[in-house]
């Protein structure tokens, strides 16, 4: 049963949804839109929903899939739209405000490919949290008049990952999942090259069994980011030298391991704010 908080805000969020009428909803496959999805099925018929999923070389090709898998699933309407992101030399250059000139190009397109479908009403899966970290992103979605439902009816990440256990979706414990070019440095150029060497490494550890991991990649230096309890498997020699081994195949020349462990936005901390 869910507790009284938690009732108040799912209740808010589907009076917000019946508001709107029908929607379309940036779709990630990240437990937030994913929730966000859920939700609105829950208020409205599959006909009033469309899910907007951008696919570029920012995204895992695995989150693509799931967000594919999911939509089929539910018998969601979906498109899904290509984007060359780092093309643009905003997104390129990797400025401290990266992800300001990133989300303002995605959702210009989501925006467009909604109305082109007869959709007033973009939503994306935010929640109050996202007030408490560095996010310029959040400003484009401001600017371009995104409505972040899941924030206005005041849900954390906890809140958020509690709701998608209530409704039984296999996502509840999913690991956070950022775009790849978070693993880079700011002003380091981000180049194809670079996130699918960042995607592939991901991909192997998770493989071994590490879920909440981070390669962050400094040039031709991988920095692991992993769960505490994680740390201790690399003493094991075997393991360390393949995991070693397998990123120096990927074109990595050294490998470390960040003893602070995972943490999300690790490199926003080089940030004065």
């Amino acid at each position: 049963m869910m507790d009284k908080d938690l009732q108040a805000k799912v209740d808010k969020l589907h009076f917000l949804l019946r508001s709107y009428g029908r929607v379309a909803v940036a779709f990630s496959a990240g437990v937030d839109s994913t929730v966000l999805l859920k939700a609105a099925q829950q208020v409205m018929s599959n006909e009033q929903i469309l899910a907007l999923t951008a696919e570029s070389a920012l995204m895992p090709a695995s989150e693509i899939a799931a967000a594919r898998a999911f939509c089929e699933q539910e018998g969601l309407r979906q498109q899904v739209t290509k984007l060359d992101l780092i093309r643009m030399k905003d997104v390129r250059n990797n400025p401290t405000d990266r992800c300001y000139y990133c989300k303002r190009l995605i959702f210009n397109r989501l925006r467009k490919l909604a109305g082109q479908a007869g959709f007033v009403h973009l939503l994306d899966g935010g929640n109050v949290d996202d007030w408490h970290d560095y996010r310029p992103g959040r400003r484009a979605l401001r600017e371009l008049g995104i409505i972040s439902p899941l924030q206005e009816a005041g849900f954390t990440k906890a809140d958020i990952r509690a709701y998608a256990a209530e409704l039984g979706l296999a996502c509840a414990q999913k690991p956070a999942s950022a775009c790849l070019a978070s693993r880079i440095p700011y002003r380091e150029k981000i180049t194809a090259d670079k996130l699918k060497r960042i995607e592939q490494a991901e991909a192997y550890l998770q493989e071994r069994g590490f879920h909440n991991v981070r390669v962050r990649s400094h040039e031709n230096l991988a920095r692991l980011e992993l769960v505490h309890e994680d740390m201790a498997r690399l003493a094991d020699a075997d393991l360390c030298n393949d995991v070693v081994k397998k990123l120096k195949e990927l074109g990595f020349a050294y490998v470390t391991m960040d003893l602070q462990g995972y943490r999300q936005g690790s490199l926003n901390e080089t940030i004065r704010r």
